[in-house]
């Protein structure tokens, strides 16, 4: 088995030289800068326990892949790329969504039999070129799989066997969609902690985000663990460390305002719920609300924190009393 990452910034790059660390085959697509200093100086790992240097393939789309028996495909890409990305990769591969939201699996399953979703519990970073950062230890992540639209098989178990080789914890689930929507409810923060920073202000709002989700996936019947199931699997597994010196900063979209990429995944983990809202007459004003506001921040460059909460706050109860 040989896993061709499709993505090789924060989560798909700590995945791609953790896997490659413990000996498993790893092949990467990524692009411009990140692409240039992989292919030129190798993929650095830094961890709380130390640095590694993993000289791996790298290629710059999908069609230049050289495909074979075997291979996997991890998407760990955001999910506003996951449909072109899609149509590049040969019919026959197994697809493994490596990736936050709920959207990307069924895109998959579209054109593909063989599809496999990842609950995505792994703090990472990824900031400058050819640099990826593992921000937990001794444990980087956890990384349940299972298959889509259910189930377990021989391959999941096989992914999940290399990824506990590799230092995750990792199990095979046959309810990996359930788990994934709990992860999506708590993906609905990132717009506010990319537009606001971290604050009590903020977690608030965060909160009104998730009550507000939660109550469209009731109105939709879809079902999610419990927040008490989810802190029984976390459990104190995730320990943030500084690594380096440095403390994290942000998750992925509080990242991407401050790599300047002109683009999140909002459409995607709050707009997510604002579709599903429509469709089972729930309105979702504030997830509305902190989607559009983070798009316009990343569209025109805004820095990670720079709107106040209570500029946030105005914004969301001006929306809810249209």
């Amino acid at each position: 088995m040989r896993f061709v990452i499709i993505g090789a910034g924060a989560v798909g790059g700590v995945v791609a030289g953790r896997l490659a660390g413990a000996g498993a085959a790893v092949a990467l697509v990524a692009r411009g800068a990140h692409l240039e200093a992989i292919r030129r100086d190798g993929l650095l790992l830094r961890e709380a326990g130390g640095d590694s240097r993993h000289h791996l393939p790298a290629f710059a789309t999908p069609a230049e892949v050289d495909w074979r028996a075997g291979d996997v495909a991890v998407l760990a890409v955001k999910s506003n790329s996951t449909e072109s990305l899609l149509t590049r990769l040969p019919r026959d591969t197994p697809v493994v969504c490596l990736q936050n939201g709920v959207a990307n699996e069924r895109a998959a399953l579209r054109l593909f039999p063989d599809v496999y979703g990842v609950c995505v519990m792994l703090p990472s970073a990824h900031l400058e070129p050819g640099v990826v950062v593992a921000q937990c230890a001794p444990i980087p992540g956890i990384l349940d799989i299972g298959r889509i639209p259910g189930g377990v098989d021989p391959r999941a178990e096989a992914i999940a066997a290399h990824l506990v080789e590799a230092g995750f914890v990792c199990e095979a689930r046959p309810d990996i969609m359930r788990r994934k929507y709990t992860k999506l409810l708590m993906n609905l923060g990132n717009a506010v902690e990319a537009l606001c920073g971290r604050s009590e202000a903020a977690d608030e709002l965060a909160a009104l985000l998730r009550a507000e989700g939660e109550a469209v996936l009731r109105a939709a019947g879809i079902e999610y663990a419990s927040a008490a199931e989810d802190r029984e699997r976390r459990g104190d597994l995730l320990q943030l460390v500084p690594v380096a010196g440095q403390e994290r900063g942000g998750g992925s979209t509080w990242q991407s305002l401050a790599r300047a990429t002109g683009e999140v995944e909002a459409d995607y983990l709050n707009g997510e719920i604002v579709l599903l809202g429509r469709l089972h007459d729930t309105p979702a004003p504030a997830n509305e609300t902190a989607r559009r506001l983070v798009i316009e921040a990343a569209t025109r460059g805004a820095a990670p924190g720079s709107m106040p909460p209570a500029q946030l706050r105005a914004a969301i109860d001006g929306s809810a009393g249209r």
